[in-house]
């Protein structure tokens, strides 16, 4: 495994499972001191352990619980190179425009789109002291597309996080301070897997728009963030990064 990574420090949340965990191991195996953050406490602390990390319990949602976590990364390994803002829902609750409440609305709103808000802001100055870093927001595919399998607020929280990024990149460029979406097509994670065990026709319908025929696995999702981490990404900020396998570039998809 190359080692791009070397000495930098990386935070990363949603860190207990799916793209957060795989994304820890990447970014430990190319040789990232890695801060796992997660609200589950047990698969929190497992995976910063597999690692050789650090694990903070925190609620993304809470502006103290977030400067805080920064703070601590910093105190314990003396900089911060890499915030990857990854945690996210997707409640069965959200769904059209229809029938979702304005409670899981604003749910999603706060875990998907405040969150990263937040890490962005506290991420942000530890960088602007040491003139470098690399933010990586996960916003999604369903951020440059519609769906008719609606998620309302799930896409409108994505769009969100997509725009936030892109300004974010232009004002911080000339600091030295990239922030990049990385959009993910459906990937093969147990967020996912829950969602579409409820639903096998929502499955159905949504895999045969991919044209590679497959959902992503969480490694393939990892492997975009380490790239977007390091300095072979030195020229790419504020950008739409698509690991996708073609749904957004696909008018017909091969039989």
């Amino acid at each position: 495994m190359i080692t791009r990574l070397q000495g930098r420090t990386a935070v990363i949340t949603g860190a207990a499972s799916g793209i957060g965990r795989a994304t820890a191991r990447r970014l430990a195996a190319e040789g990232a001191r890695v801060v796992c953050v997660d609200l589950d406490a047990e698969n929190g602390a497992k995976a910063a352990a597999e690692v050789n990390g650090l694990f903070i319990r925190a609620d993304v949602t809470d502006e103290e619980a977030v400067r805080a976590m920064y703070e601590e990364a910093v105190d314990t390994y003396g900089r911060l190179d890499i915030a990857f803002n990854n945690a996210g829902i997707s409640p069965p609750d959200d769904d059209s425009i229809l029938t979702t409440g304005l409670e899981a609305w604003r749910r999603v709103q706060e875990v998907n789109l405040t969150s990263v808000y937040l890490c962005c802001k506290y991420a942000i100055p530890h960088m602007r002291r040491q003139g470098r870093g690399s933010i990586i927001n996960t916003a999604s595919f369903v951020a440059v597309m519609g769906a008719a399998t609606s998620q309302i607020s799930y896409s409108a929280s994505k769009g969100g996080v997509l725009a936030m990024s892109r300004e974010l990149g232009v004002q911080f460029a000339r600091e030295g301070i990239r922030v990049n979406a990385l959009c993910p097509g459906p990937v093969n994670t147990p967020l996912l897997q829950e969602l579409f065990a409820k639903d096998p026709e929502r499955a159905a319908r949504r895999l045969v728009h991919v044209p590679m025929g497959r959902f992503a696995e969480a490694e393939e999702i990892a492997a975009a963030v380490a790239f977007l981490a390091g300095d072979d990404a030195s020229f790419i900020t504020a950008s739409t990064f698509l690991v996708d396998g073609g749904i957004s570039g696909a008018y017909v998809t091969p039989e």
